[in-house]
């Protein structure tokens, strides 16, 4: 998540997206990438410590206690496949989702996130199943049971008027949002469900196919890449994309409307898509080459870029904020500046690579992509890292001391703590243990966890581990005390 995009950019986030400093193709459902599956670990139905399921029903929540009904447990998503229409004239979205699982408990029952929209026809591995609808809960009941480590296909056809989610703590509106000619699709924290049924968590990465059909002279866009050129017949288009990767729900995307495109190749030879709304006609070179020349820096800072193309999206919605989508950042109504791109472009590899476990612990996402703005700053020419540090541990009232950002709270998830204090935790950390070890541990973190899930216990440990220091005093002064810490040498 990335900043609101005004005159003056804010010191602190008032919503989530933020940054507080302005610096006619079949549908594939192969299996993941050799070497990627390995790497994207299963939920087991529980993420810190809760029970799964009873039973033989899968849990309806997947045990982040800060969002008790987001995921669902019993299951381990391996992959989804995606065949969708949408016309934007009626706004109505049409939709067929095949996922493809591993059961890590015995099944009779389980749930898939879905907000809205009708369900017509669930079937489990080709047979017709029971199904019923509680809230966002879609609860499915195969006619047989789906016995401990089994693969299973679950596919639902449903349709609708997606429904975003409004008004959500301060997080405003999110999700599956229409606009004149398309829709604008940004989904984080659990807006996944408001467009296709899934188990809607971070911490359950699964692999993409796309197949998206709308009028002929709009464009779809979503992760990964293009299979193929898109076929258009009878008027209408479809667009195929696949996302080899492992991603989370929340960075899903099927932004359609009309868009000006290049593509091509970074210096480095990473391949590169970006678009613009037409409004944008004058953005688009200037994204497309810093689009590039940004990933690659960054591939010298944090290690390999790890997807297999980067990307930018800017459409004509007035959102006034980014959001990090998997290969695709895309920015809400404005040309973003280069530290707003650095920052998305940093998440690829903190929060879409490296992905939390739980969202209490989103200052790894938000705390590294805010770092890298004054890292990015640093190289090119403007204030250092250590200078913008300074500044802000100058603002002796700031109301970020009196929220941890270790600790994310869920009515206020994307605070300015979350982003300001979790990027100054970094650089303490810089200080105390030199440029030599940071900059080793932060390309060993991304390595580490490439592809899977992490958690701040996990950071730390391995802090400590190739500083040979004990940082515990260090990361509970910045991360989890409700002040401000004692000033840095």
């Amino acid at each position: 998540m990335a900043a609101l995009h005004s005159a003056t950019p804010p010191r602190r986030p008032m919503r989530r997206l933020l940054r507080p400093l302005s610096l006619g193709v079949a549908l594939s459902l192969a299996l993941p990438l050799a070497g990627v599956s390995a790497a994207c670990s299963a939920s087991e139905g529980a993420v810190g410590g809760a029970a799964p399921g009873s039973g033989t029903q899968g849990a309806s929540g997947i045990g982040d206690p800060d969002f008790p009904e987001d995921g669902n447990g019993g299951y381990d998503v391996e992959h989804y496949g995606l065949k969708l229409s949408y016309d934007p004239g009626s706004r109505r979205l049409s939709g067929s989702a095949t996922v493809r699982a591993r059961a890590v408990q015995d099944l009779t029952a389980f749930d898939l996130d879905l907000h809205g929209l009708t369900v017509s026809q669930v079937t489990v591995d080709g047979a017709a199943a029971r199904f019923g609808r509680r809230d966002d809960e879609l609860t499915i009941s195969p006619v047989a049971r789906i016995a401990k480590n089994a693969r299973f296909d679950v596919t639902v056809d449903y349709a609708g008027v997606p429904d975003p989610i409004r008004n959500y703590a301060n997080l405003g509106t999110y999700g599956f949002i229409a606009t004149p000619d398309g829709s604008f699709v940004t989904c984080e924290p659990n807006g996944a469900k408001t467009w296709f049924p899934s188990n809607d968590h971070p911490s359950d990465k699964a692999t993409y196919a796309f197949e998206i059909t709308v009028p002929a002279g709009v464009t779809a866009i979503a992760n990964g890449e293009l299979a193929g050129t898109p076929v258009t017949s009878d008027g209408r288009t479809t667009f195929v994309w696949r996302e080899r990767h492992p991603m989370a729900s929340y960075l899903a995307t099927m932004t359609t409307g009309r868009f000006e495109t290049r593509t091509g190749e970074s210096a480095a030879g990473t391949p590169i898509y970006a678009a613009v709304d037409p409004a944008f006609h004058g953005s688009l070179d200037t994204l497309y080459t810093k689009t590039g020349q940004i990933t690659d820096y960054w591939s010298t800072v944090f290690g390999p870029y790890p997807f297999s193309s980067t990307g930018a999206v800017v459409d004509d919605y007035a959102a006034g904020y980014a959001l990090e989508n998997q290969t695709k950042p895309i920015y809400g109504g404005f040309a973003p500046d280069s530290g707003v791109m650095a920052h998305e472009l940093a998440h690829q590899w903190f929060g879409d690579s490296v992905s939390i476990t739980r969202w209490k612990d989103l200052w790894l996402n938000e705390g590294f992509a805010t770092y890298a703005e004054w890292l990015w700053s640093e190289h090119e020419g403007g204030s250092t890292a250590d200078t913008v540090f300074r500044n802000y541990y100058a603002k002796t009232a700031d109301s970020m001391w009196s929220y941890p950002p270790g600790r994310a709270q869920r009515a206020d998830l994307f605070n300015g703590s979350v982003y300001t204090r979790g990027a100054m935790t970094l650089h303490a950390l810089r200080r105390e243990i030199g440029d030599a070890t940071f900059f080793a541990l932060i390309k060993k973190w991304t390595a580490s966890h490439q592809y899977g899930n992490a958690t701040t216990e996990q950071f730390v440990g391995l802090a400590e581990q190739m500083s040979g220091k004990d940082l515990s005093g260090l990361f509970d002064a910045w991360l989890f005390q409700p002040r401000r810490p004692a000033a840095v040498a």
